[in-house]
């Protein structure tokens, strides 16, 4: 099985580069998107690594982690994207019948609404540290902090680590429902649940502050994007801006589907839906 498993993830790398005939829907939605935005894959690796097995009467369920990483050229520019995901086999009588992602990515974390700070007049002064930040991004994108807790719908709280590495401040502590925080084993829901994460972002006037901007062009580095796949107004994903593209687009990082470098629009994701929504958030120094 190993060996029908490392030539089946030889044929999918070679489906993902620009010239290759070999298809699936993966492959074609990365196409696509590249295509969009002026970009080619000039070439794709993708490494397998086996967790678990199940095996039942003559049939075996493989899991694995596959790390892909496409060579990107844009404009005479190249960069590598990196994107690691769980996936299945499926194996009947010994041959491959089925491989399929496990698809965290969108899984929805129900909160309510974190409450609007009553703003006292205390605004906790800090200087946002934008290299920090994305220097926390490139070093955990692929693994966890054992500072941290862990979700296994992890992209906000991965994101929250990022900012609180670049210097942004907690505040709210104890109250899961007010400010954003991670403290003695608990978090706020602004910490690690999307929705909320997006509503505070919208909302606070104490600590960590960010202004929504109309454009994803107008990010910059250690700035946050939210999405809402469905576009029926639940926010089920984040991520932070690591660098542009050559268009001035930004790339991301984030968690779940843990990715680096990816472009920020997610439309080579399977996530992704024709009604989704963004929201861009700019982080603001507060002094």
């Amino acid at each position: 099985m190993k060996k029908q498993l490392r030539a089946w993830l030889d044929e999918r790398a070679r489906s993902f580069v620009s010239e290759s005939n070999v298809r699936n829907e993966e492959a074609a939605r990365k196409q696509r998107l590249c295509q969009k935005r002026g970009a080619e894959i000039v070439r794709c690796t993708i490494r397998g690594q086996i967790v678990s097995k199940q095996t039942v009467e003559r049939e075996a369920k493989v899991m694995y982690i596959a790390h892909h990483q496409f060579l990107i050229q844009q404009r005479g520019s190249l960069y590598i994207e990196e994107q690691v995901e769980e996936r299945c086999a499926c194996f009947v009588r010994g041959e491959l019948v089925a491989d399929e992602p496990i698809n965290r990515t969108g899984g929805y974390m129900e909160a309510p609404r974190v409450e609007r700070e009553q703003w006292t007049g205390e605004r906790l002064s800090y200087q946002y540290d934008r290299a920090r930040a994305v220097r926390y991004a490139e070093t955990w994108w692929n693994r966890h902090n054992p500072a941290f807790p862990s979700f296994p719908v992890d992209c906000t709280n991965f994101v929250s680590q990022c900012l609180y590495a670049g210097g942004a401040p907690m505040t709210g502590y104890p109250n899961r429902t007010r400010g954003w925080w991670c403290q003695n084993g608990s978090w706020s829901y602004s910490w690690a649940v999307a929705h909320a994460f997006r509503w505070y972002l919208s909302g606070s006037r104490i600590g960590l502050q960010a202004v929504e901007v109309a454009e994803p062009e107008q990010l910059m580095a250690g700035d946050v994007i939210c999405y809402d796949f469905q576009g029926d107004g639940r926010f089920d994903h984040s991520t932070i801006v690591v660098a542009k593209d050559q268009n001035g687009m930004p790339l991301v990082n984030a968690h779940t589907t843990n990715s680096r470098m990816r472009y920020w629009s997610y439309e080579d994701s399977s996530a992704y839906t024709l009604n989704i929504r963004y929201k861009f958030f700019h982080i603001i120094d507060r002094k």
